[in-house]
């Protein structure tokens, strides 16, 4: 086990993993360390290793790559163990030169570890149990906190820098292809939503000739609580963006959430439709990019989003947005900025799952940062 900032670059290497075993939005923040091993070996043949459910997201890009997924779900201790085996003399299979481990947990260095492969890099964490940092050959010590770059990517290209292979960007691109980007303009067709005169895919909401669009996606949801707004709120701004300027929107989520929705839409006077568990990732993910505008709360859909190019807005509580929030001028952080507790990074205000700066943000607040970005009036991206 070597501890260093900097080792020589691999030279002959034909198969590169990937293991990132997070969150969707994870996923996402890990597509420019995808990339910049793409451009540094472009005759690798490169695989990622996912939670599974979350290799469908990657499906959707024109980019191919093999996917793995870890077993998960309720299928009992014997069905786990035998497709944990099953992965395990998969990927032993593939004879991988060079993995890569983007997480701070023992899981991703011991599925690194079983694949047998002579190079196996990670972050160093010295905060973890004794194991998990002998599972690798090569690891990186993280920077200072005080030199520790905001955007999220950065904790995995650091990582990838100490070995000589750089990226162009650090912005998640996600390239839909024209078999996706088909399919979900059939979803939203199917559902009463004309794609047709929204110009080029993901163009936004100056896409016609600066415009006010017909329709927007919302995803109220969240896989944590404490990340949720008042649905009885978003049914006002849904509302309001309806009277105000005749959009329709489009409430996205999981097959989990779309009771909410069904519910959320009943309560609603103006136009809305159910999209909820009605795609898998990768036809969410042309959802979005054909959407001139998605709002939704700190879930995967605005990382997403925001991948496929697709202006946003969104509401944040608890969690640091200038870690997580898309980067750029198209996208948009509403966040109460009186509290002198937020970010905390909390999972709600004591321990009870629900966030207060949430619940006392109001949709005054949510809509005003709306009506700068429908009437094209500058605003400051990524900040509350």
């Amino acid at each position: 086990m070597q501890i260093a900032n900097r080792f020589d670059k691999p030279r002959q290497v034909e198969r590169i993993l990937i293991i990132q075993l997070g969150d969707i939005g994870d996923v996402v923040w890990s597509l420019p360390t995808l990339q910049a091993v793409r451009d540094s070996y472009p005759r690798a043949a490169l695989s990622v290793l996912l939670r599974k459910g979350s290799g469908s997201l990657l499906a959707a890009d024109v980019r191919p790559l093999k996917v793995f997924e870890v077993p998960g779900g309720k299928a009992g201790f014997l069905k786990t163990l035998w497709a944990s085996l099953e992965l395990v003399w998969a990927l032993r299979r593939e004879r991988f030169d060079l993995v890569f481990d983007l997480r701070g947990d023992e899981r991703g260095g011991y599925m690194a570890f079983l694949t047998g492969a002579p190079i196996r890099a990670a972050q160093y964490y010295a905060s973890l149990p004794w194991p998990r940092n002998r599972l690798f050959t090569h690891l990186v010590p993280p920077p200072p906190h005080e030199k520790r770059a905001k955007e999220a990517a950065e904790q995995s290209l650091q990582i990838l820098r100490a070995f000589g292979i750089e990226t162009v960007s650090a912005i998640p691109r996600l390239q839909i292809s024209d078999a996706i980007f088909s399919r979900a303009a059939g979803i939203l067709s199917a559902v009463g939503i004309t794609t047709e005169a929204l110009g080029p895919a993901g163009a936004g909401i100056q896409a016609v000739g600066g415009a006010i669009p017909s329709w927007v996606t919302i995803n109220p949801f969240s896989r944590w609580s404490y990340k949720e707004w008042g649905m009885e709120k978003w049914a006002q701004v849904i509302d309001w963006l309806g009277r105000t300027y005749g959009i329709s929107s489009v409430i996205v989520g999981s097959p989990a959430e779309r009771s909410r929705a069904d519910a959320l839409i009943g309560a609603c006077s103006a136009g809305a439709c159910n999209l909820a568990g009605r795609t898998t990732l990768a036809e969410l993910a042309g959802v979005l990019r054909h959407s001139p505008l998605h709002i939704g709360v700190d879930s995967a859909a605005p990382h997403i989003a925001a991948a496929v190019g697709t202006p946003t807005v969104t509401l944040y509580g608890p969690s640091p947005w200038y870690y997580w929030a898309p980067p750029g001028e198209k996208h948009r952080v509403v966040a109460l900025s009186d509290m002198d507790c937020i970010p905390c990074g909390e999972k709600g205000c004591d321990g009870l799952g629900v966030s207060r700066c949430l619940e006392n943000l109001g949709t005054a607040q949510v809509e005003a940062v709306l009506g700068e970005i429908l009437s094209g009036s500058p605003g400051s991206p990524s900040t509350p």
